[in-house]
């Protein structure tokens, strides 16, 4: 009963990856599940020293060590960690909770990207936000209406983007930022994909306190490496956020476990010395499965040709993704309908699927074998 109700009126997107969780064919969530890499699995064989080295050092100094080998990996060398503006969580949900209700504390309307992953609205929603969309295509173009901005407190940007993959270049932040400055508004950003494309490695810290806009960044390791949801939630601010973040975080949580931040950093090191570059070619390789696999299919298209995310959004033409999800079930395959991606007019992703590409070849192979069977 639970299924067919979650399937003709689903809650939200986690409740569709959550009935993915024990099949093999799993392309719904967005976490990592590949094999690990021979120098990942090194690195789990390395745990109890790990271990051992963490129970002797300051949490502190396990903690900035971390932080240094994870944001310069992506090329965030102004982060402020040296400052302890940078607070681990256990999750990026974790982090985006914190900052909801901080926000909460001073505004109470926050313009937010559309299309986006729905559990950013809900979370923001929980704590009595009112939501404005702002439309991707206006973070790309030209400045942001003035008007819009004046009734925002804050302006939130998940980039890359997800479903989309949509990068938002250093110019455009640039400007973002110095339009939050003029108009006194929050810049937050979700750069939890931000991994997968060298695009968005560019330093956003130093673009964000060249602008003197108050600012929030949520970064999140769980998306790049298949460590059994073991992760951190960066959450970092600006020295003039104005926001309560570490009385919220003191509410929720004292601290993450040392023995993660050692991992995270041993598996930034790996990534830093070629794995990253490994882990790109993976995704490509899986994205071209996909594609090349369901290609020639009348009315199936690719709406986001330039993502490196891993995750790739499926133009499913006249049938509903409700409909194909509910088909490819029949052959233990699992994605994810869009339609709740698209927050404030679901309708515009009903016909669309996302398909998780954090696989092992064999899944991504078999899943778009069932695909096609489904779709052509």
């Amino acid at each position: 009963m639970q299924d067919t109700k979650i399937a003709t009126s689903p809650g939200n997107l986690t409740q569709f990856e959550y009935l993915a969780l024990n099949s093999p064919l799993n392309l719904s969530d967005g976490h990592a599940r590949q094999a690990l890499t021979p120098a990942q699995s090194g690195i789990i064989d390395e745990l109890p020293s790990l271990w051992a080295d963490a129970v002797k050092r300051p949490v502190e100094e396990v903690e900035r060590s971390a932080q240094r080998a994870y944001f310069e990996l992506l090329g965030q060398y102004s982060h402020p960690g040296a400052d302890g503006r940078v607070l681990a969580c256990y999750s990026s949900s974790v982090a985006m909770e914190i900052f909801a209700r901080a926000l909460a504390t001073t505004t109470d309307a926050i313009g937010l990207v559309h299309p986006t992953f729905d559990n950013i609205p809900d979370i923001l929603r929980g704590v009595g936000m009112r939501l404005v969309p702002v439309e991707e295509h206006w973070l790309h173009d030209d400045d942001l209406p003035a008007d819009l901005l004046r009734s925002l407190g804050c302006l939130f940007v998940t980039t890359p983007n997800n479903p989309t993959g949509k990068v938002v270049t250093e110019e455009r932040l640039r400007r973002l930022a110095a339009q939050c400055a003029e108009y006194g508004v929050v810049l937050t950003l979700d750069t939890s994909f931000r991994g997968f494309d060298t695009r968005a490695q560019y330093d956003h810290y130093a673009v964000l306190e060249q602008s003197g806009c108050r600012w929030v960044v949520i970064e999140d390791t769980g998306k790049l490496w298949p460590t059994l949801e073991l992760k951190i939630g960066w959450l970092a601010s600006s020295a003039n956020v104005g926001l309560p973040l570490a009385k919220v975080y003191s509410d929720i949580l004292l601290g993450v476990s040392p023995l993660v931040l050692s991992m995270v950093k041993r598996f930034s090191e790996d990534a830093a010395g070629g794995g990253l570059a490994e882990l790109h070619q993976f995704i490509a390789n899986n994205r071209a499965t996909l594609r090349n696999g369901l290609a020639g299919i009348p009315d199936i298209s690719f709406p986001d040709p330039d993502s490196r995310a891993s995750v790739e959004r499926l133009d499913v033409g006249s049938r509903t993704g409700i409909e194909v999800w509910t088909a490819l079930r029949e052959h233990n395959v699992f994605a994810l309908p869009c339609h709740q991606f698209h927050w404030a007019r679901p309708q515009e992703g009903e016909h669309s699927l996302r398909i998780a590409l954090s696989r092992s070849a064999e899944a991504v192979t078999k899943a778009t074998n069932a695909l096609r069977a489904v779709l052509g």
